[in-house]
């Protein structure tokens, strides 16, 4: 045991890796579980279309945030003057009259999305939607701060904090109201109490109004493609949500985003770890720089792609199962959704662990066109299988568009010296292994999911 804890002990790389990994996980496993608790909650006590409102609501607030996201976190982790308070103002500056922006943004485009998708009631729920993008521009920089020193234990407590009360919060909301404003008004409650909790809680100065050129320069410089590679990330992420959004009811729609929040969390929690364990540990131990720098790299590499893949390959074969038992049976179709969903999702848990090693190198110019790749491949591919399949060949082509977008991701992990063809090919087999068993568990659901 005392060889064991002495691991996470101390200021070293493996130390540091091993205790960011383990409060990311147990964070990010424990918010899963309460999102659970409180879904299984909810669905109880709202009807489906609600859920596909709100899924409709979520994603075109995520595409404000995305679409003009100008690197500032990034730009905070990977920056020299990462720790400078003048440096740290003018990015909160930015951050501030972003915020404000995106709720204009959100106000004037609520009557053509609602004309859009033939929801009237959008046009009220945008709105009100918006003022948590207003909110969150003020979160303090200290939360950067917190990320770029791998001080992952303090923030995974205030997220669990927060998340915890915010669920009771909506519950009782929608005990009263039964009405998808229960979320709308929990979601502004939530970023509230995020921001005092950040304010409260983080260690550091607090953030003025400042404009500094120099700083400004830098931040903008780096963050003119990050910019554009976040549109591209939208649409890569949250293509499926808008196409498929358009092509199925509220109700369908309600079911497919349950499926989705189901099939998800493996690759939702690598996402996150590879954000903020990663690219501290890219940017310090570049793989460029020595063989023992990559030999470093691979091992944590290694454990988080066989965590994901393990967690992904499971989900997917115990997905009609997993249905079944959590939810009524207004929400069966979600049960082969998530089947699909998870075996689609292996070709990118391959190369997951690439992704941020351009960005710790500040070259986010090769991260852009990583993104415009996956941009076109998803939409091409999803559009593709939409007209062919339906959600069936949505979902398909989906996978498809990860595999065809290996070979960007080989070159932008080659330029920072970070490729591991060993690695990829292992993990190749075993995905594809646990896409067989999965879609032969499940084949009959498969099958009359195929048949709609």
């Amino acid at each position: 045991m005392q060889a064991i804890m002495s691991r996470f002990r101390g200021t070293s790389l493996n130390a540091r890796f091993m205790r960011s990994s383990m409060f990311t996980l147990g964070g990010y496993a424990s918010g899963q579980f309460l999102r659970l608790a409180s879904n299984l909650i909810l669905t109880r006590l709202l009807f489906p279309e609600v859920f596909g409102m709100m899924a409709l609501v979520s994603v075109l607030m995520q595409g404000l945030a995305m679409f003009s996201d100008v690197g500032v976190g990034a730009s905070i982790m990977q920056s020299k003057r990462g720790d400078d308070q003048k440096f740290l103002d003018t990015a909160w500056t930015i951050q501030v009259i972003r915020g404000t922006l995106l709720w204009a943004v959100a106000c004037l485009m609520a009557i053509p999305v609602a004309n859009l998708y033939g929801e009237p009631l959008l046009a009220w729920i945008l709105p009100c939607a918006g003022v948590t993008l207003f909110i969150a521009g003020f979160n303090p920089t200290r939360l950067e701060t917190a990320n770029r020193h791998l001080m992952v234990g303090r923030m995974t407590g205030i997220e669990l904090g927060v998340q915890a009360i915010t669920i009771v919060i909506t519950v009782l909301l929608a005990w009263q109201l039964h009405s998808v404003w229960a979320l709308v008004i929990s979601g502004i409650i939530s970023s509230f109490l995020v921001l005092i909790a950040y304010n409260i809680f983080l260690p550091g100065e607090r953030n003025r109004f400042n404009w500094e050129r120099e700083a400004a320069s830098e931040l903008i410089g780096f963050g003119k493609w990050i910019f554009l590679s976040t549109i591209c990330g939208f649409l890569y992420m949250q293509g499926d949500k808008l196409l498929i959004g358009k092509f199925l009811t509220l109700e369908q729609f309600g079911i497919y985003n349950i499926g989705f929040f189901i099939a998800s969390f493996p690759l939702l929690m690598g996402t996150m770890m590879t954000r903020k364990v990663l690219i501290p540990l890219y940017r310090e131990r570049p793989p460029s720089q020595s063989a023992e720098n990559f030999r470093s790299i691979r091992k944590m590499r290694v454990v988080l792609t066989s965590g994901m893949m393990a967690l992904t390959g499971g989900v997917s074969i115990a997905g009609v199962l997993l249905i079944d038992l959590l939810y009524d049976p207004r929400y069966l179709m979600a049960g082969p959704v998530v089947v699909l969903i998870a075996a689609m999702q292996m070709p990118q848990l391959l190369v997951l662990t690439y992704e941020h090693a351009a960005l710790a190198t500040g070259d986010s110019r090769r991260f852009f066109v990583l993104s415009i790749a996956r941009a076109v491949l998803t939409l091409g591919c999803l559009y593709i299988g939409l007209q062919l399949g339906g959600l069936f060949g949505a979902l398909v082509g989906q996978g498809l568009a990860g595999l065809a977008a290996y070979p960007f991701v080989v070159w932008l992990a080659q330029n920072a010296k970070a490729w591991d063809a060993k690695h990829d090919m292992a993990f190749a087999c075993i995905g594809a292994g646990l896409i067989a068993v999965a879609i032969s568990f499940n084949l009959d659901d498969v099958l009359a999911l195929a048949s709609m």
